[in-house]
């Protein structure tokens, strides 16, 4: 097997950034804490490709400090957006924003797409700028910084979010507050990371002023959403995931299980955006490997470590799933929801008319703005357990 080397746009931005930007908190004695800031750097974003219709705020590319799944400290990028106008009611709300599938190569990162004017999700962060609040976006692990990206383990992936808040109030210029109200909105990978933002925000960042969390389309049973994509048109979306959950746990050894067509078709792949990972449509994962791959004790263990569910969050929810998602089960959603109302949860759930994936956060997207909005405006939650 032929080993490539590369060194990607973001390696080099991170070397220069880390040399150029402007000093963030420290601790006096050198340590370093999740949500610590490497360096911030001014940057701009635009709604339009060929950077047009740049976004009038005030906007950063920042590297953090974080922590992997497996409680290792990384680092992470992002970017934080703050409206230019002057917040009057208070303490800036910060919300963490959690995008979907991007992919797996560094090119796909947002950070990278609202700097070229092609990110899609900024519709949604908008909605939260034009209301006064601060966005942090984080990149998660290994998407926009050297090392491959943790696709969907979603316990690295709800640190990047929590940290990506931590950080923006460190950020030197921005102007935000450590006692800030927080709020946290994804969907499909985003969903995840933001239900996992929620589990993990009482016990890894319990100073943070959550409100409430919204998650959509959300994956929350990794095992359950491979069997029903495998051998569909969305395959792709699969296999990313299992590249993802190898990258974040070395013991997985994804390579050594794959017959020679799964590690050609897989080293193609992990460096591929989403759209390209049509190539594996109709595949399964038994044209990769020998083995029954996610069936075994190893995958077994990692896959239910990164099970939605078994925690519940402190803080009102908001999920929302599409009834005619294609490629995250319906019966996906209504269980996670089950099992939080179950733990107590104040749980509101919407299931939409949407007929697929991509129409549910466009349904969906709106009206989760306008819940969390109200939860960081201080006005009550009501389920509907």
């Amino acid at each position: 097997m032929t080993l490539r080397v590369r060194v990607s746009m973001s390696m080099i931005l991170l070397l220069i950034m880390s040399l150029t930007a402007a000093p963030a908190r420290a601790a006096a004695s050198g340590d370093v804490a999740p949500g610590d800031v490497v360096s911030a750097q001014p940057t701009t974003v635009y709604l339009l490709p060929g950077k047009l219709l740049e976004v009038p705020v005030n906007a950063w590319h920042v590297l953090y400090h974080s922590t992997s799944a497996t409680g290792a400290p990384n680092t992470v990028s992002g970017t934080l957006l703050v409206p230019k106008s002057r917040y009057a009611l208070g303490a800036r709300p910060i919300v963490g924003y959690a995008v979907g599938t991007h992919g797996l190569g560094d090119q796909c990162a947002p950070s990278v797409s609202m700097s070229q004017g092609r990110e899609a999700e900024l519709a949604l962060v908008s909605l939260f700028l034009l209301k006064g609040f601060a966005v942090a976006v984080t990149d998660y692990e290994g998407l926009g910084t050297p090392g491959p990206h943790t696709y969907m383990a979603g316990i690295s992936q709800g640190h990047a979010v929590l940290d990506s808040v931590r950080a923006a109030t460190h950020v030197p210029g921005a102007g935000l507050s450590n006692r800030a109200p927080v709020a946290v909105m994804g969907y499909s990978q985003g969903g995840a990371s933001a239900g996992w933002a929620a589990q993990l925000q009482p016990s890894y960042a319990p100073e943070l002023r959550l409100k409430g969390v919204a998650a959509g389309g959300v994956p929350a049973d990794l095992h359950a959403v491979a069997d029903h994509l495998d051998g569909g048109e969305n395959f792709g979306l699969a296999a990313a995931a299992g590249v993802g959950l190898d990258a974040a746990y070395p013991e997985l050894d994804l390579q050594a299980d794959l017959n020679d067509r799964g590690r050609a078709l897989l080293a193609d792949a992990a460096d591929d955006c989403v759209g390209d990972l049509d190539t594996l449509a109709g595949l399964s994962f038994s044209d990769l490997s020998p083995v029954d791959l996610l069936n075994q004790p190893k995958w077994l263990a990692r896959l239910a470590e990164n099970r939605l569910g078994a925690t519940a969050p402190r803080v009102p929810m908001f999920l929302y799933h599409a009834r005619g998602d294609q490629i995250i089960p319906l019966e996906v959603g209504s269980t996670l929801r089950s099992e939080y109302c179950r733990a107590g949860v104040n749980v509101r759930w919407t299931a939409l008319p949407a007929p697929d994936h991509v129409t549910g956060a466009v349904e969906g997207g709106p009206l989760a703005v306008e819940w969390l909005t109200l939860r960081i405006l201080g006005l009550p939650a009501f389920g509907n357990c």
